[in-house]
């Protein structure tokens, strides 16, 4: 309560009934003991499509964008995804029960709280499964992303949506380290050094240099600046597919690359020149290039091994398919985040120097198999995850 008092929520009017109150029907209606008998139904869920009612455009935007329907694809949508949660993470291949509580554990601890998933509803149509959870979480009446994974109920504080940390709470780690790398980076050493005197409250699109002496991650992504408008689409900006494990410039669904790079660019001249940027930008592109070739050379060799015979099915005590999968997931996406956010340590030593050891170990079992025509009786890979 004290939180919402504080909110610009409740300057403006806006009240507990508005965001909570539902209509009988809807498919998380229920009663608490004290409106027992009267015609009010609420919802603990608060979906897009109720925060759609006073913020259409946002709504919109952040539908389109990857931190929706993409973000819970993973957890939702791949078989083969989910098998890696329940069978290998949650245990079932080392004799966890199918279906036991505990298989759930990864999904529910990790995976859920960050992508999102799709809330299940038991018999007395509260949660059992799904919530809370993160940005991409498919809601029972239809709306697809957690506003508040961003926007922290009940404050919804400007401040704190446009603070890096913000972000950290899911970017982070050994696939995509980018708090870490942003943090690392001159504009991160700004933020540390003199963040706290920055202005952050103020209305937006008036959120502008000056308020702030370096970016922070909504500054480059999501907030107006310049000519540029306030976005909830994070995909608007870039050029790159940077997440998948081969970059491609974003089409689709995923964006328009080729106009991202231009908007990207209007951002950068807020602050920088123009040769600054169309240095950063190019040795970016071959960053992106770079990788790309490792890449294409790993898939050569699969595609040989494959023919022949020489891969395991089960890809998880396969040691060239586990080392793939790190060359792209893990030191490829670092190489890239580190090249595309000016994180020179994660460009370089968590990054492109493992890509090459990773590389020159995937020729090494590629060779052996090759030569003798068979597959090395246990996998050489000793460590889970290179970092």
């Amino acid at each position: 309560m004290l939180q919402w008092k504080e909110s610009r929520m409740s300057h403006a009017g806006v009240s507990c009934y508005d965001c909570h109150v539902v209509p009988k029907s809807h498919p998380s209606a229920i009663q608490c003991p004290g409106i027992k008998g009267t015609n009010i139904y609420i919802s603990p869920l608060v979906s897009p499509k109720t925060c759609a009612k006073c913020h259409p455009t946002e709504v919109e935007q952040f539908t389109k964008s990857g931190h929706a329907r993409l973000a819970s694809r993973p957890v939702v949508d791949v078989p083969k995804l989910q098998k890696l949660q329940y069978y290998f993470e949650g245990g079932e291949f080392a004799g966890v029960p199918k279906k036991d509580p505990r298989t759930t554990a990864p999904r529910e601890t990790g995976c859920i709280v960050c992508h999102g998933g799709k809330i299940i509803l038991g018999p007395d149509k509260k949660p059992i499964s799904g919530w809370p959870g993160g940005i991409g979480t498919r809601y029972p009446d239809g709306g697809v992303g957690s506003c508040v994974a961003c926007h922290y109920r009940h404050t919804f504080s400007l401040e704190q949506a446009r603070k890096p940390e913000t972000c950290g709470r899911c970017h982070l780690g050994p696939d995509h380290p980018d708090i870490e790398i942003y943090l690392e980076s001159k504009h991160g050493q700004l933020y540390l050094a003199h963040g706290e005197k920055w202005r952050w409250n103020s209305a937006p699109e008036t959120w502008e240099p000056g308020d702030y002496t370096a970016p922070t991650c909504a500054t480059c992504h999501m907030s107006g600046i310049g000519a540029l408008k306030t976005t909830h689409n994070v995909n608007e900006r870039l050029k790159w597919d940077m997440v998948h494990k081969k970059s491609v410039i974003r089409s689709g669904e995923r964006g328009d690359g080729k106009k991202g790079r231009q908007l990207m660019v209007q951002v950068c001249a807020n602050c920088h020149s123009t040769l600054h940027t169309k240095q950063f930008m190019s040795s970016l592109d071959n960053a992106v290039a770079l990788y790309n070739a490792y890449w294409d050379g790993a898939v050569k060799m699969f595609n040989e091994l494959k023919a022949k015979g020489l891969l395991k099915k089960d890809k998880w005590s396969d040691g060239y398919q586990e080392l793939m999968y790190y060359l792209w997931h893990h030191v490829g996406r670092r190489a890239r985040h580190g090249a595309a956010m000016n994180g020179p340590d994660y460009a370089h030593w968590h990054g492109f120097f493992q890509i090459f050891q990773v590389y020159k170990d995937l020729q090494a079992i590629y060779n052996y198999r090759i030569k003798h025509n068979k597959i090395e009786e246990l996998s050489t890979v000793m460590s889970s995850a290179p970092y």
